[in-house]
């Protein structure tokens, strides 16, 4: 850098001459005009004190506060104050003469006077406040006035000064241009240049510096702010970068958790799911191995459901293991995700795991809200540590698991549950159909064989009678059931299921049946129809054994409640006496209807036919899977309840 004079010294070297007069005109401009800035704050705060004194008017009128009036008369002392005294900081100063001087005792005196009346308790009246303002704005406007006249003056002064330096100021430009040009307008140019490169962001941009002035100092700056520039840039870039490789690692986890979610609602069975489960893991995770393992209900033992690329000889010695064994199904009820290193650790399993390669094992325990259902295990060949986003991760992925194997299992649960009461249906029909039935042949085959044996012939043929009219039941028995195994709807409406089965009835029975309906209501949901139509066949059933009907007739009610009634012109009976144990269709027909919430009623007179009623709840189409499954078996009180109730034909 060349070492030279500053600009200023420059400057003053070449109009040294012109700067003596210049300074002289300066220096009474200077003057004037201070006296001018001066004289205008000082014309400003006497206009403010008339603002002041409404206010306090206003203030006195609205009945404000002794306190608060006090702070006003504060801050109007404060304005005298300052125009007596004058503040140089501003600059605010009183053009004193004769005529200001006497204007601004006149203002004094005044408000010496009006003073305690701002104060006075009780307040005085409004035009008394109106005319004490009033008084004192007159006295503030004149002394403006006067101040103003004082201004007019000096600003006289203050053109002629001004024309005198203009006749300066044309001789000195002359000359100052060239100056300017070398000193001045390169440099700018320098500058101005370095500012469009550093605008277009190329921050490596350098201004020269060839002076010690004023210019090359700003040149300097200009060069020190261009390398904070290009610094800051660079780490913001950085910032940046770091910032998208975190936000893609939340894409690739959040796309990793969809994935691995869609696969457990699609999972048919628990071994498809936990193998699923743990190769799609090991891949997010890019970990060497994976063990999916469960525990039994006291946590005393963990059994290998699945496993990805681990050893096979491992899986054998590992397939079920007790807790505390080994370091993997060594959970508390508390336990939480963690990083297990193999190397350091001294149970003997993990010595295993250390001889195929593994230096580390994630645990990560499995649970469905507070209960610990098992773990799954993740092993690396290399040291691993885990960040806050992949154990949540991580736990979010064995919640989802534990979610879905517990689904699994209960919908298994629920399909042995209606497999055993399909079953318990299927014997109880059987007993209380063929089984009693095939009991009365045994008894008819052991009265043919005695009546054979002491050569009664009448008792013979009756028994062989006995026996015909039972074997022709008992086929019409197992028709039947094999008829209410079958039954299945495929339809919204059920109309066309009780037609088929109407139709059926007449076949078997020769007897005319009618089906009625009439009303409006939503679709009964499928497993409803099955039950409905279950409960109609069993009516239907006893109509055909014991009613000795000539007609039966359905009818359906549709609405909020579905009503189904069955009706025949047959024997009937008195459902006050308890007609025995040779017939209990009524609690089949109670335990179905329990199962949707329904009622079965039955209505009877001897010789005035029976009326079966099935009553529906509210609304079955939203109850009916609820139903279902709250109540599986029917309760044994309306089982027993229905014996009573048990029809005699």
């Amino acid at each position: 850098m060349q070492h030279t004079a500053s600009l200023a010294k420059k400057l003053v070297r070449i109009g040294a001459s012109l700067l003596v007069v210049a300074l002289t005109s300066i220096g009474l401009t200077l003057w004037v005009t201070w006296q001018l800035e001066g004289g205008a704050a000082a014309v400003n705060e006497a206009g403010r004190m008339r603002m002041q004194t409404w206010r306090l008017v206003s203030a006195v009128q609205a009945g404000l506060e002794r306190s608060e009036r006090q702070a006003l008369l504060v801050r109007f002392d404060d304005s005298l104050a300052l125009l007596r005294q004058g503040d140089s900081a501003r600059p605010l100063f009183m053009p004193w003469d004769d005529d200001v001087r006497e204007r601004f005792s006149e203002v004094e005196s005044l408000w010496r006077e009006q003073r305690p009346l701002w104060l006075a308790e009780p307040a005085p009246t409004s035009p008394v406040l109106l005319k004490a303002g009033g008084d004192f704005v007159d006295a503030s406007d004149r002394l403006v006035l006067m101040i103003e006249q004082h201004l007019s003056r000096l600003t006289a002064i203050l053109n002629l000064a001004q024309l005198l330096m203009l006749a300066f100021a044309v001789a000195g430009a002359v000359v100052m241009l060239y100056t300017g040009y070398i000193y001045v307008i390169n440099p700018l140019a320098q500058l101005r240049q370095g500012l469009r490169k550093l605008e277009s962001g190329d921050f490596s941009t350098r201004v020269e510096v060839d002076t010690a002035d004023e210019f090359g100092q700003v040149a300097a700056g200009f060069n020190h702010m261009a390398a904070t520039l290009q610094s800051l840039y660079g780490e913001l870039e950085a910032k940046v970068e770091a910032k998208t490789q975190r936000i893609e690692a939340q894409r690739a986890r959040l796309e990793a958790l969809y994935k691995v979610s869609a696969f457990l609602a699609q999972a048919g069975s628990i071994d498809e799911l936990a193998r699923g489960f743990a190769q799609r893991v090991r891949r997010v995770m890019k970990a060497d191995a994976a063990v999916v393992r469960w525990s039994d209900d006291a946590n005393q033992r963990y059994l290998i459901l699945a496993s990805d690329c681990f050893p096979q000889d491992l899986v054998e010695e590992e397939r079920s293991l007790l807790a505390g064994a080994c370091a993997c199904g060594n959970l508390r009820p508390d336990a939480r995700t963690r990083v297990i290193p193999i190397l350091s650790h001294d149970e003997a399993p993990v010595r295993h795991c250390a001889k195929v390669g593994y230096e580390s094992v994630v645990s990560v325990p499995i649970r469905l809200q507070q209960r610990l259902l098992g773990e799954f295990s993740l092993f690396f060949r290399q040291p691993i540590l885990l960040g806050a986003d992949e154990i949540e991760l991580l736990d979010a992925l064995a919640s989802h698991l534990a979610s879905s194997l517990e689904g699994l299992r209960a919908n298994a649960l629920d399909r042995e549950a209606a497999v055993a009461q399909e079953r318990a249906l299927l014997a109880r029909n059987l007993h209380d159909s063929i089984a009693q039935s095939l009991a009365f042949l045994k008894i008819q085959v052991q009265l043919l064989r005695s009546a054979v044996n002491k050569g009664h012939a009448a008792q013979t043929e009756s028994a062989l009678d006995e026996l015909d009219t039972g074997l022709r039941e008992s086929i019409g028995d197992v028709r039947e059931l094999l008829v209410h195994f079958r039954t299945r709807t495929n339809t919204d409406d059920i109309a066309q299921a009780l037609q088929e089965t109407l139709q059926k009835f007449q076949n078997q029975t020769g007897l005319p049946a009618q089906l009625q309906v009439h009303g409006q209501g939503l679709p009964l949901p499928s497993d409803v129809q099955v039950q409905v139509l279950h409960i109609i066949q069993e009516a239907l059933s006893n109509v055909r054994k014991h009613a000795g009907a000539t007609e039966v007739g359905v009818e359906v009610a549709k609405g909020t409640r579905w009503r189904f009634a069955v009706r025949d012109n047959g024997a009937g009976f008195d459902t006050r006496k308890h007609p025995g144990e040779s017939h209990v269709g009524l609690n089949i027909m109670r335990e179905r209807a329990a199962r949707i919430g329904a009622a079965v009623d039955v209505s009877s007179r001897a010789g005035q036919g029976t009326t079966v009623t099935l009553t529906l709840p509210e609304h079955p189409e939203a109850l009916a899977g609820a139903l279902a499954r709250a109540l599986p078996y029917a309760p044994q009180a309306i089982e027993s309840g229905a014996a009573d109730l048990k029809p005699a034909r």
